[in-house]
């Protein structure tokens, strides 16, 4: 018996798993979620491997069922997470690797896979500085680009990210991955309709920002340093048109080839990443 073995069955051995098989309701609810093809009231996702679910344990996310392949984990760093997380799972259970192998998607799984629950975020729980970036992802349907979305915004340090007419589901498994973990802590609001959420954001002082070509200003000439929102609208059809009857400006990125736009996650970085140097930097450093 290897040392991972070792220390793994001395972790599992006295909790007496009970070992499921494909059958079992977890297991289909791994595969369901995975799938994206039941309705999800919960808002439950799936957080396979090692990073992944260190990565919500470590954000305080909700675990609901915790499923472990022995045979599946080759690493003592592996060995320990699972020893961490099984305090605070609701339910743990041991599957076969052949099993685990058919509900994983990595290419090499590690053994652990965490049913989790996405964490739910009110209006207020938010608190805003004076300088603070909010992005609004309008009708952005690809969960990758939302997800790419969120992790950017985690990335430029942005305060949260507001969700109209959502196209896609938060638990989806793209969306997931591709937040890189970011979705776990970003606040991330969703309002029933444009409306909702820009009478929030001219309650908070907030100017509100369209991301459209025609504008007249570049965003590098804006010097921002007050509360900005940024609305990025559907890869196919743009930003709802009830935004351009608001009190809005609005901000181009220059088109210097013969493409005559971004991708909305280019789109997205370019302007957060903009805002934020300026209003949480100081401006951009000479």
């Amino acid at each position: 018996m290897s040392a991972v073995s070792e220390r793994l069955d001395k972790v599992l051995s006295p909790l007496r798993l009970l070992n499921v098989g494909e059958g079992h309701a977890v297991v289909k609810t791994v595969k369901s979620i995975q799938q994206n093809s039941k309705p999800n009231p919960r808002k439950l996702f799936v957080a396979e491997g090692f990073w992944l679910a260190s990565l919500a344990l470590k954000d305080g996310i909700e675990v609901e069922s915790l499923l472990i392949a022995p045979e599946c984990v080759y690493t003592l760093e592996c060995v320990n997470l699972i020893e961490r997380m099984l305090p605070v799972a609701g339910n743990a259970y041991t599957v076969s690797a052949k099993v685990f192998q058919k509900i994983a998607e990595k290419d090499k799984p590690d053994g652990v896979i965490a049913i989790c629950r996405m964490k739910e975020w009110a209006l207020s729980d938010l608190v805003f500085d004076d300088k603070a970036v909010v992005l609004i992802l309008d009708g952005v349907e690809i969960p990758g680009n939302m997800g790419t979305l969120v992790r950017v915004a985690d990335g430029a340090g942005a305060d949260a990210v507001f969700i109209v007419n959502r196209k896609a589901r938060l638990t989806h498994p793209k969306f997931i991955h591709s937040t890189m973990g970011a979705a776990f802590h970003v606040p991330i609001v969703e309002f029933e309709s444009v409306d909702d959420c820009f009478d929030y954001l001219q309650s908070k002082k907030f100017t509100v920002y369209l991301a459209d070509s025609r504008a007249e200003k570049m965003y590098y000439e804006l010097p921002f340093g007050k509360r900005v929102a940024f609305v990025m609208g559907s890869e196919r059809y743009g930003i709802s048109r009830v935004w351009y009857d608001k009190a809005v400006d609005l901000v181009a990125i220059p088109m210097l080839g013969e493409c005559d736009s971004l991708n909305v996650g280019v789109a997205g970085t370019v302007l957060l990443y903009e805002a934020c140097v300026k209003n949480k930097l100081g401006g951009r450093k000479k």
